[in-house]
């Protein structure tokens, strides 16, 4: 089991930025490829980052690529969302996730059923 709690989320104008936070249990961080979702009130969840197990690779939905920037440190379990020129449309509760499946140190995803571990959420709003 791999438990995740996220922190760092907060109101923030636009233009503005904010880091996310998400550290997860366990000793077995490195073999997970891990992802950050968000939702919106009334929308489905959605993919916004992903990285791979080493943190070499990254993938970006198109309406954060530029903007946003996935880190992990895994002597630290933690996994990171940097954003930058925040727009009211990132408002969103942000879910980081651990995806379980073996698929080698190139792999990541932006399918959010590969995903097996899910945090709580964060809240991030941007005012106008």
């Amino acid at each position: 089991q791999v438990q995740l709690v996220e922190s760092g989320g907060g109101l923030v104008q636009a233009g503005g930025s904010l880091r996310l936070s998400c550290e997860t249990s366990g000793r077995t961080f490195s073999r997970y490829a891990m992802g950050w979702f968000r939702q919106a009130p009334g929308k489905e969840r959605e993919f916004v980052a992903a990285s791979t197990r080493n943190g070499v690779s990254t993938g970006y939905a198109n309406s954060v690529k530029g903007r946003f920037t996935i880190s992990r440190d895994n002597a630290k379990n933690t996994v990171y969302l940097q954003m930058n020129s925040l727009k009211p449309e990132d408002t969103a509760v942000y879910c980081c996730a651990a995806a379980g499946y073996d698929g080698g140190s190139n792999y990541y995803t932006s399918n959010r059923g590969a995903y097996d571990y899910w945090g709580q959420g964060t809240q991030v709003t941007v005012s106008s």
